[in-house]
């Protein structure tokens, strides 16, 4: 009789070794190999299959695209192109508490018209229930399973013959042909992959929540990311209500789409308008604040940079900055001191992104010279003006990608002045109530806004 073999796997990429290694020899990781213990026969599976397949012709094959299933929530949709493809399979990730299980419930919820299964190896039906009580939904054709096996899993769709089945989550999800616990990097992929086999022989499309890891990448082997069609990142901070879901990896559209959500005690709203979530009503004008004319893959939104600069209390000048890189704040501040003149180094700078925003674009480096001017001179830059450039080390204001974007939503947001860079090639009309001032230096800018 054969006897198990134990080997070890990297928890990063999946390599396999039949002995301990320190480092990884494929993605050079440290102390990620993992014991693992592989049966010597597998039991047998559970058959799924609809009808045999044989190889065709390329010309022969019918290219018409089949119907998207709605999700029922228009922020998901254009996400993923358009609706969810029949036989695709989704992974959807994120930090815990950030409102997985609560998008993917809320999804199941509005998909009325279609025969859901939604699986729970974390929440027993009782709590399913009550979640969705909280939330101010029901659903006549909303199946809820609690279970981790995946050969009961896969059983019950096979008798239920759902449209949509949701998996909260894959890290629990096992099935009984390997001896390893679920959650490992083995369990992970053998699952993974049934449940690919059974998306594309029976056109059911599979939403699999995943855990993420203490550095932010997706729990499991990084064959699972290639295995599924869509992989979304639901991203936010708990102290804030936005959050922001992204297309890391899409087979059936493009991945330069965000949609942006509200959490509240209902669940998740969609945002809509963005730009107006990211900007406050003040009453009076203040000054440290300038508004920037941001844009996040295709999307383009406008966001409030605050600053505030004051006499340094210690003897070593602070800066500090909430969802901007520090880095590049104290770059910024040097090139306002060595090219414009300003004695920065000797105050504290504060800045902050409103809304908790964590923002990397390079566009949004004049809002945030101007926030800072803004405050040290305690001038107002004034509610109806936006910036969109780019400042480099030697004081140039360098042009950025989409500025026709750019300058459509801040003239759709009634802004009536926006500055750019002398070197931007703008081939679209913004309409006659705003103006497009063009500066090429940081003193121009200077020059221009608080002259």
């Amino acid at each position: 009789m054969a006897k198990s073999k134990t080997i070890y796997v990297c928890s990063n990429c999946g390599a396999e070794s039949p002995k301990w290694i320190g480092r990884c020899n494929s993605c050079g990781e440290w102390n990620t190999y993992v014991e693992e213990i592989i049966p010597a026969k597998k039991n047998e599976q559970v058959s799924f299959a609809r009808g045999e397949s044989r190889p065709q012709l390329l010309n022969d094959i019918s290219a018409l695209e089949k119907n998207r299933i709605s999700s029922g929530m228009a922020e998901t949709d254009r996400i993923l192109g358009g609706g969810i493809v029949p036989g695709s399979i989704i992974l959807l990730g994120g930090e815990p508490g950030v409102g997985k299980s609560t998008l993917a419930l809320q999804m199941a919820m509005k998909l009325e018209n279609k025969k859901i299964l939604y699986v729970s190896g974390e929440e027993s039906a009782e709590q399913i229930k009550l979640r969705a009580g909280r939330l101010g939904y029901n659903n006549d054709a909303c199946y809820v399973y609690s279970e981790t096996s995946l050969e009961a899993i896969i059983n019950n769709a096979e008798s239920i013959s759902p449209e949509i089945i949701f998996i909260d989550s894959i890290q629990t999800v096992s099935t009984s042909s390997l001896e390893s616990s679920a959650g490992t990097i083995s369990q992970v992929r053998e699952c993974a992959a049934l449940l690919l086999k059974y998306a594309k022989q029976t056109g059911t499309p599979v939403l699999l929540i995943g855990h993420i890891t203490k550095d932010g990448s997706l729990a499991g082997p990084k064959i699972l990311e290639h295995i599924v069609d869509v992989v979304l990142q639901f991203e936010g901070d708990n102290n804030y209500i936005y959050r922001i879901l992204r297309a890391i990896k899409n087979r059936f559209g493009a991945t330069t789409e965000i949609g942006i959500f509200e959490m509240l005690t209902k669940g998740l709203h969609e945002v809509s308008n963005p730009s107006e979530m990211f900007i406050n009503q003040h009453e009076e004008i203040l000054s440290g604040i300038a508004i920037a004319a941001t844009i996040d893959g295709i999307r383009p939104f406008m966001i409030e940079t605050q600053a505030l600069v004051s006499s340094a209390v210690y003897g070593t000048p602070q800066r500090s900055s909430t969802g901007f890189d520090t880095r590049r704040l104290n770059m910024l501040l040097a090139v306002l001191e060595k090219r414009a003149g300003f004695r920065l180094g000797v105050k504290d700078v504060f800045m902050n992104i409103a809304g908790g925003l964590k923002v990397n674009d390079p566009a949004i480096d004049m809002a945030v010279i101007s926030a800072v001017l803004s405050s040290n001179l305690d001038i107002p830059v004034g509610r109806n003006v936006c910036f969109a450039g780019e400042t480099g080390l030697s004081g140039e204001i360098r042009p950025v990608s989409h500025i026709d974007q750019r300058i459509k939503e801040a003239a759709r947001l009634g802004f009536k002045k926006i500055y750019i860079s002398s070197s931007a090639r703008t081939g679209k009309k913004a309409g006659p109530d705003m103006n497009i001032v063009k500066v090429g230096k940081v003193e121009a800018l200077v020059k221009n806004l608080f002259a």
